[in-house]
């Protein structure tokens, strides 16, 4: 077996056999002449076989491409032959156009916590309607259990939840269902407890700095070879665990003067390889730097991001549904269904516009005709927007069976691609709050300490009693989902209203139509109504407490539309699809009486 390293300061390098082969002696490694900087060695290994690089006579180090590392960060590598996987379902993949994206952190989904625990819990997600998974990070991380975030071996995967091949298994049972599955991967920094990337090589620099410290070294000395380093791990997970994209960790964080950018050079890699494979692959980034170039094709001057995480829509829902104005919500809690609407029908919010939050103007405005609305994800929850919160309250917390009825609505028919957040299909009770495991008693001070100032910064001073400890397990415990909650009112109420509106979008050809053209919106800020209309069909919601609405359904812009589907004149021709808590129709006169905290969704 051919062991290689990047090692370009080393004056000799050797491969350390540990586990049941430690002991035997060293392997002397050689330069490769034609790779500067490069190592190799050949030597018998198989499967499972544990190893260490030592440079320079020093500790063994683990192999910054080790695929699998069974003692946790900072341990000894293990060898993966991942050709010897028996995979057993054949998998076309499937496309991000049409998607429905579910966000999963494995570690909590079940009180397992577990790769294979989860993969039992599938069919719970193919029976709702959703499309894709999106695993929160799996690479390793100090102790058993984390967000993920803090990972330090961006090739492997963390050992508690299964490994290497308890993720193949979870892949390989998700395709057989039909789910495609989505990897979050963090590449703009590692965490700080078992990094020793710094000791083979320049993989960091100090010529950006980022929240985390020194950057990602892609565009000083030696960056050739890290750029290469990201480039090839992300096409290893889409590859050798047949993923079907991947969720870019804040990409603004991954700071890059050269040309092509990095992130250009690895969606061109990736469609590379969606052609070798003959399958669909995607990149979504998270970003909030609102700038249209992060998916604009590259031929065009862009990214080629396949899609990108939408916070002003987020933003705008979330002040809507619940008032909230502090930080970076004061800007869309002016108008709230104003800013709503914007986003509906032009993407982002802040497209050049002032933030606050910011102190400037921010973003710029994006072309929905050239960049199509499903490159856009919506939702009304996610890991970060609820996690950020001092108490890790969900919506569930705080708003009415109801209101989570019409933020569903709103998510599912939007023009974008939805993704909930796990749980909030059934209006799960349980907090999601942060947590950590970290074993270093200065470190976990630290981020006790970090977290507490971001709180106050949220202007939550006033619950600082209850703030969570991330370093009591208890806080993890906490987070689990309650499997029981989806067998009684109202979740179960909410999970059916759930799948019926991902049923209709996969039936109705205009709730996945990206045209902007055929996208309006009409509300009453006063009145708290808003209704969205998507080619033939309306999307009516009342937010207030405890006044009906009067929608007008007819003359909502409809009239003389026929070209592009619409079904002219009132609201007498309409139907109702769905409705919470039921189905109504517009009157005689074209008025929908919506009644408090309701929806409906109507169709010719």
């Amino acid at each position: 077996m051919l062991f290689e390293v990047w090692a370009p300061h080393a004056g000799r390098v050797a491969l350390q056999w540990a586990g049941d082969r430690a002991g035997e002696p060293d392997v002397a490694m050689e330069r490769a002449g034609e790779r500067a900087g490069w190592w190799r060695a050949e030597a018998p290994a198989r499967d499972g076989d544990r190893y260490g690089f030592r440079l320079d006579g020093g500790p063994a180090l683990p192999d910054p491409r080790a695929a699998r590392l069974p003692e946790g960060p900072g341990g000894p590598g293990a060898v993966v032959e991942h050709d010897r996987f028996g995979w057993r379902h054949p998998w076309p993949g499937r496309p991000l156009p049409g998607a429905a994206l579910y966000e999963l952190h494995i570690g909590t989904y079940t009180p397992e916590g577990t790769f294979d625990a989860a993969a039992a819990r599938l069919r719970h997600l193919a029976d709702l309607g959703i499309t894709h998974v999106s695993l929160m990070p799996v690479c390793p991380f100090p102790g058993s259990h984390g967000w993920g975030y803090d990972g330090v071996a961006p090739w492997a995967v963390h050992e508690p939840y299964g490994g290497p091949d308890g993720l193949k298994r979870f892949v390989d049972a998700a395709h057989g269902l039909g789910l495609g599955v989505v990897l979050d991967v963090v590449h703009n920094h590692l965490g700080p407890s078992g990094n020793h990337l710094p000791e083979f090589g320049p993989y960091f620099t100090d010529t950006h700095r980022t929240p985390w410290g020194a950057a990602v070294n892609l565009d000083a000395p030696g960056s050739e070879e890290v750029r290469g380093y990201l480039l090839d791990c992300a096409l290893s997970w889409l590859r050798d665990y047949r993923l079907d994209g991947l969720r870019l960790d804040a990409v603004h964080a991954l700071h890059d003067d050269g040309t092509p950018h990095f992130l250009a050079e690895l969606s061109a890699a990736v469609d590379a390889l969606a052609g070798q494979l003959g399958r669909p692959l995607f990149l979504v980034a998270e970003s909030d730097l609102n700038d249209p170039r992060t998916t604009v094709r590259r031929a065009d001057g862009g990214q080629g991001l396949h899609a990108q995480w939408n916070d002003d829509f987020h933003h705008a829902l979330h002040t809507a549904l619940t008032g909230e104005s502090q930080g970076y919500y004061a800007d869309f809690a002016e108008a709230p269904l104003a800013a709503l609407a914007k986003t509906l029908t032009g993407g982002f919010f802040h497209d050049g516009t002032y933030s606050s939050f910011r102190g400037g103007t921010h973003g710029a405005p994006l072309d929905l005709r050239v960049t199509p609305a499903y490159r856009l994800l919506a939702y009304a929850q996610t890991h970060d927007q609820i996690g950020n919160r001092a108490l890790g309250d969900r919506l569930a917390a705080g708003l009415s069976p109801g209101l989570l009825a019409c933020a569903a609505a709103l998510v599912l028919c939007a023009p974008f691609t939805p993704m909930l957040f796990m749980g909030e299909e059934w209006g799960a009770t349980t907090p999601w709050q942060y947590f950590t495991d970290h074993t270093d008693p200065e470190l976990a001070e630290a981020v006790r300490a970090g977290r507490r100032r971001e709180f106050a910064a949220h202007e939550w001073a006033g619950h600082a009693d209850d703030w969570p400890d991330p370093q009591d397990p208890a806080t993890r415990d906490r987070c689990v989902l309650d499997w029981s909650e989806p067998a009684v009112e109202p979740h179960t109420a909410l999970l059916a209203w759930h799948r019926t509106l991902l049923a209709l979008r996969h039936e109705l050809p205009p709730l996945t139509d990206p045209d902007p053209r055929h996208t309006a919106v009409r509300y009453d800020e006063r009145a708290r109504w808003l209704l969205l209309r998507r080619g033939p069909l309306r999307v009516a919601v009342n937010l207030a407490r405890d006044t009906t609405a009067a929608v007008p359904v007819a003359g909502d812009g409809a009239e003389g539309a026929g070209a592009d589907g619409d079904a002219p004149g009132g609201g007498a021709r309409l139907q109702a699809l769905a409705g919470w808590p039921g189905a109504r129709l517009p009157g005689a006169d074209g008025v929908l009486r919506l009644p408090p905290e309701s929806a409906v969704v109507l169709g010719p």
